[in-house]
């Protein structure tokens, strides 16, 4: 979405005005955006400034705070390994390390393929089952080093399946 096409900036505004009569429109807009597009580039914001007069400095710094926006497009299916206290004491330093050798990225990078982003977390609230990873959602329990090709395997199988 380098530059935005004509439909993408018109479906843009159509987000802007259902939400006009909000006090505090921008967390929908950009989580209706993110769902949509995958993420919000800096077009983007530049955009949602002008039909909602919010300066895109305040709409960065909102894309910038919470993690799940983002400013790149992210893979298919996004590696979140969590780094919080219990999941660091346990090992997930070593599985981000381990995800990252095998794909090639580091935390925050997407593979070329556009198959996989990995992303490192703080606290996901899963302390019980440490080292955690999510997959889109998929909670991996008490991951090992060992378990991570297996892991990486199950999903390139399913390639650009949905």
């Amino acid at each position: 979405m380098a530059k935005i096409s004509e439909a993408a900036a018109a479906q843009i505004r159509g987000i802007c005005d259902r939400y006009a009569n909000e006090n505090t429109p921008l967390m929908m807009i950009l989580s209706d955006i993110q769902k949509e597009y995958g993420y919000i580039p800096l077009e983007v914001q530049e955009l949602v400034s002008e039909k909602t007069g919010i300066t895109v400095a305040e709409i960065y710094g909102v894309v910038t705070f919470y993690s799940f926006f983002s400013l790149k497009p992210k893979g298919k299916y996004v590696i979140g390994c969590c780094l919080g206290t219990a999941c660091y004491v346990k090992g997930a330093q070593q599985v981000v390390d381990k995800f990252s050798e095998i794909l090639g990225i580091g935390p925050g990078g997407t593979t070329e393929d556009g198959l996989f982003t990995i992303d490192a977390l703080r606290c996901i609230g899963a302390c019980g089952i440490a080292p955690a990873v999510t997959i889109n959602g998929k909670v991996y329990p008490k991951v090992s080093v060992s378990a991570v090709p297996d892991i990486i395997a199950e999903y390139r199988s399913m390639g650009g399946a949905s």
